[in-house]
């Protein structure tokens, strides 16, 4: 899940802050993307950090601060964390390739029980009017206690068209949206949207360590913990709110190699491929204050914040390990400063 724009917006008041002299301060020290990333830790609030930096053929990956606040043990590259809203993109390729296939049109408006008239493009470029529900009212379970609370992507529906969309046709991020975009690869395609996305995009790619849990509030293996501002772990929580919206499993590596295919025109023909940017179909774009533009997504959700974006030579996938969703709720920040100087530090 992405939290009305947050993710956007304080990376773009943090790109700001720093562009005018840390990333020049950081290059004295010889390595800026390194240092702005161990700068997350130190000085940003972040109990860990970790990046995968590539340049050209040249890749890096750096990690810094503790996994785990309880036990000490160090954050590394290869640990798995929650992607929130980055799943989208995985998504959008399906929808993608489905309409590539005929098997669906992105005009034509979507056969989905309860769901108005919106078309897939609609959907997937966040201009159906669809509403989310109320922070407030999602995490309710969450917030008293319950982390293992499990909600179906039907009841997520209907809990946002309690409010009636707006007219279609203006930008309004949705992560509904992308629920409704589930069920309907699942009406097309007749198997478990699960099924599709590891079938599409999973195993072409080799991304053993991408998994996409439904229900179990568990991260397996070796994985960062998420925190909120207090430092409570919020890693353990059912992922069934955000589904098709934010509910895959990752790590840099994966999520990286995700992205540089993606934008490489590997996954979707010339003409679809042309439409996911200059559309932004499932896909974001965030401009940088030195003039650069990067493509890619942004997430966050219980417990982490993320930003996978490249400019085509160079990439950039960096996770942060605290998000509050409570403060968010209640439309206070919920995530400390300096999220995106690694952002300045690897492209300007």
């Amino acid at each position: 899940m992405r939290f009305r724009g947050v993710v956007a917006g304080a990376l773009t008041v943090s790109i700001a802050a720093t562009a005018a002299g840390g990333a020049a301060r950081a290059a004295e020290r010889g390595n800026p993307v390194r240092d702005a990333v161990t700068t997350l830790v130190t000085r940003g609030g972040f109990p860990a950090a970790v990046a995968y930096h590539r340049d050209g053929d040249r890749v890096s990956r750096y990690a810094a601060g503790v996994a785990d606040v309880r036990t000490g043990e160090p954050a590394r590259a290869g640990q798995r964390w929650r992607i929130a809203s980055n799943t989208k993109g995985f998504v959008a390729v399906v929808v993608l390739q489905l309409a590539a296939e005929g098997r669906l049109s992105l005009d034509a408006p979507v056969a989905v029980p309860g769901v108005p008239a919106v078309t897939p493009r609609q959907l997937l470029g966040h201009t159906s009017g669809i509403h989310d529900p109320a922070d407030a009212e999602l995490f309710a379970p969450y917030f008293a206690g319950d982390r293992g609370y499990v909600y179906t992507p039907d009841e997520v529906i209907r809990m946002a068209l309690r409010k009636p969309p707006s007219a279609p046709g203006r930008y309004e991020y949705s992560n509904t949206g992308y629920l409704v975009l589930g069920k309907l690869v699942e009406a097309v395609t007749g198997h478990d949207v699960r099924r599709e996305v590891a079938a599409r995009v999973l195993r072409p790619l080799g991304l053993v360590h991408t998994s996409f849990p439904l229900t179990s509030p568990r991260l397996t293996g070796p994985h960062l913990h998420g925190y909120d501002l207090a430092r409570v772990d919020w890693t353990t929580i059912s992922p069934s709110y955000d589904w098709t919206a934010g509910a895959m499993v990752s790590t840099v590596d994966d999520l990286a190699t995700f992205h540089r295919a993606l934008f490489a025109g590997r996954l979707l023909p010339p003409e679809l491929q042309a439409q996911l940017i200059g559309q932004g179909l499932g896909v974001e774009k965030v401009e940088l204050p030195c003039g650069r533009t990067v493509w890619g997504g942004t997430g966050a959700g219980p417990g982490y914040v993320s930003v996978s974006v490249t400019d085509g030579r160079r990439q950039l996938t960096l996770v942060a390990t605290v998000f509050d969703v409570k403060a968010d709720a209640e439309h206070r920040p919920p995530l400390p400063s300096r999220a995106g100087a690694p952002l300045v530090a690897a492209f300007c």
